[in-house]
């Protein structure tokens, strides 16, 4: 089959024909919401109830700054040990680039840091996230980037639209846990997506995640080439399939083999794992299984409700989920 990929494909979820956000003037509002006024408690409050009004009263701008811990594709950021909000800094750095895609397969990605997906990105909720936003000078078009964990305009997009050769900066509060799809908003919003341009934010729930052995990230994404799968050479862009929703290539992690063989997630008998899925699409769901593994817990579509003892999850595109797992043999 000219398609290949490991998880099953269903319909499509994600619009190419999305609207572009206008480039914001300068002195435009940060995107993300305002800062939660501040609720008196009760004399009587629980600790932990009179630490949140505590931690909702500090300005972002007295928070503690500390840089992002950013990583690659299968690698996960530790997790958060802090009881406190920090204002973190995340640097993103657009590249375009041309990457291996499969053997003898070449490819110009669009990306966040230089490879796809994105960097992984750990914050923790109720965090104000600043982040930095580069376009090199050497990319050919205007690019921007829209967060799903952000409550504002565009997600961010409007406040980062960026020529090549600029920085923009803005900031947004995470106001609500959870695994986010981040991707690039600027039209045509599927050629930006299907180019490579998403990646997974994940934003801690305040009192953390439960303890695992291994965290691993993997995204899903499908590619649309002018040759055929397995056409050689340096393979442009195709509109046309990307519109027919038509895929050359349905892989993980940007590339062909990226998780398998010498590539392939290792963890040991008894040790508990979790995945950080995400689907950049643009257009392809996921029904994403562990052959030979039934997921122990399921966060369903990342959000709060929980399914256990499952075979596959859907994984619409511009979503995500957490499955976990212990290898029993």
């Amino acid at each position: 089959m000219k398609r290949q990929t490991l998880a099953m494909l269903i319909a499509s979820a994600f619009a190419l024909s999305a609207c572009a956000p206008q480039p914001a003037p300068e002195d435009k509002p940060a995107a993300g919401s305002a800062p939660v006024a501040a609720t008196s408690a009760p004399a009587a409050a629980s600790a932990p109830a009179a630490s949140a009004a505590a931690e909702a009263e500090v300005p972002a701008s007295e928070l503690p700054v500390i840089d992002a811990v950013l990583t690659k594709a299968p690698e996960v950021p530790p997790a958060i040990d802090r009881d406190h909000a920090a204002r973190v800094k995340v640097n993103i750095e657009v590249q375009e680039k041309v990457m291996k895609m499969a053997d003898g397969v070449d490819y110009k990605y669009w990306t966040f840091n230089g490879d796809v997906p994105g960097s992984f990105i750990r914050v923790r909720e109720g965090d104000q996230v600043e982040v930095h936003f580069s376009n090199r000078s050497d990319s050919t078009v205007p690019h921007n980037i829209d967060f799903h964990a952000a409550t504002g305009p565009g997600g961010g997009a409007a406040a980062s639209f960026t020529a090549p050769g600029h920085t923009s900066v803005f900031s947004f509060k995470a106001l609500q846990p959870g695994l986010y799809v981040y991707h690039c908003a600027t039209a045509p919003v599927g050629m930006h997506i299907a180019n490579g341009m998403y990646g997974l934010i994940l934003v801690e729930p305040k009192e953390g995640l439960p303890k695992v052995d291994k965290e691993f990230y993997v995204m899903q994404g499908d590619f649309y080439t002018k040759g055929e799968y397995g056409a050689q050479g340096l393979q442009p862009f195709d509109m046309k399939k990307a519109i027919d929703e038509d895929a050359d290539y349905v892989v993980f992690n940007g590339h062909v083999g990226a998780i398998a063989g010498d590539n392939a997630l290792k963890a040991k008998v008894g040790e508990k794992v979790r995945l950080f899925v995400g689907n950049g699409g643009p257009n392809l769901v996921s029904s994403f299984h562990v052959i030979g593994e039934i997921f122990d817990r399921v966060v369903v579509e990342a959000g709060t409700v929980e399914n256990h003892n499952v075979q596959t999850t859907l994984v619409p595109a511009g979503g995500a989920a957490i499955v976990e797992m212990k290898l029993d043999v």
